[in-house]
């Protein structure tokens, strides 16, 4: 059958000059110039003719292809044109618009109350001490008074690293730490966060922050630390704070208190916060023991002090209202920018 050129080269023709777009464009290139395009199928069916039709429909075929590779390229630029312009169009930014007012970044409510605690106590000379989270042993437990395969380790629901090293329980190692390096008579605090390996609920979190307290000297007594601790409460809330102090049980503290306080959020009615105890856990304390002396090579008969650890989160709580301890972590940020 005749190859009728004219007519592929006019269809081709059309075609092109009425792609809408690039990847359209190259569909129809692949259609006809493309290897397996009609057009490349009349130039590889050449040899099947006879040596004067294959000069006469090769020159037409040869020609065809220029001229559709020239209305390609040219379809092509004004395509790639276009689409340059919409999207100048699109991106378009007016320089002398105002700019978008950046939110402002603000503190934490945990940052917050520690540096207020801690701002608290520098006025009450103490310093401000930290250590490692990741403890030893030793550290943690042991020149704590808490011997291994001792019970009281029960008390604290522990993460462990390997048989010697643990994320700590507490900020009590801190206070083994300085009085390894310091003599007394000295006071200090030492704010930072503990991990305990037990349930969540709206008090308990298994990271949360402490604020260790510790003071030595050759006289101090329980009635320091609670004349201290009232001052503190005072100044935290700015209003008179119901505390009370109940006898109770550390390894590291002879004789052990726990220090409530009334719940600010039911004015001790009870609620979820508090347990329905119409009071609030908020430390531990009591007067150092003679074998944590022993185990930084004080002389227990020379010294004696009291030491206390707080929880932040509890005193967060109380301070600006939050009725669950989770909150803190959540990342909500209808809490956090109320602060």
């Amino acid at each position: 059958m005749p190859i009728d050129l004219e007519t592929l080269g006019r269809e081709a023709k059309t075609a092109l000059e009425s792609a809408q777009n690039l990847k359209e464009l190259d569909n129809i290139f692949h259609a006809y110039l493309g290897r397996k395009g009609k057009l490349t199928a009349v130039l590889r069916s050449l040899g099947t003719l006879t040596k004067e039709e294959r000069t006469q429909i090769g020159k037409e075929a040869n020609e065809t292809k220029e001229m559709l590779a020239k209305i390609f390229e040219q379809r092509k630029n004004d395509l790639l044109r276009e689409e340059n312009r919409r999207s100048e169009e699109k991106e378009w930014i007016d320089v002398t618009a105002p700019g978008k007012k950046l939110t402002r970044g603000h503190l934490h409510p945990l940052t917050l109350i520690q540096r207020k605690a801690v701002e608290i106590f520098q006025d009450m000379g103490f310093a401000v001490v930290e250590g490692p989270e990741i403890e030893s042993e030793w550290y943690n437990f042991d020149a704590l008074n808490i011997p291994k395969n001792h019970p009281a380790r029960d008390m604290w629901d522990t993460f462990w690293l390997n048989p010697k090293f643990l994320l700590r329980t507490h900020t009590s190692p801190v206070q083994i730490r300085y009085m390894e390096k310091h003599n007394p008579p000295f006071r200090i605090v030492a704010p930072g966060r503990i991990f305990r390996y037990e349930a969540t609920d709206a008090r308990h979190e298994i990271n949360f922050y402490q604020l260790e307290g510790l003071m030595v000297g050759k006289d101090i007594s329980a009635a320091n630390f609670k004349a201290i601790l009232e001052t503190f409460y005072q100044r935290i809330f700015q209003a008179p704070t119901k505390i009370r102090l109940r006898p109770s049980y550390f390894p590291f503290t002879e004789p052990s208190f726990e220090v409530d306080m009334q719940c600010i959020l039911c004015r001790g009615g009870g609620c979820s916060s508090c347990g329905q105890a119409g009071w609030m856990e908020m430390m531990g304390a009591g007067m150092v023991h003679p074998n944590v002396f022993k185990a930084v090579r004080y002389n227990p008969g020379e010294w004696q002090g009291f030491a206390f650890g707080m929880g932040l989160d509890r005193l967060a709580m109380m301070k600006f209202g939050i009725p669950d301890i989770r909150l803190f972590y959540g990342g909500d940020l209808r809490l956090l920018q109320q602060f």
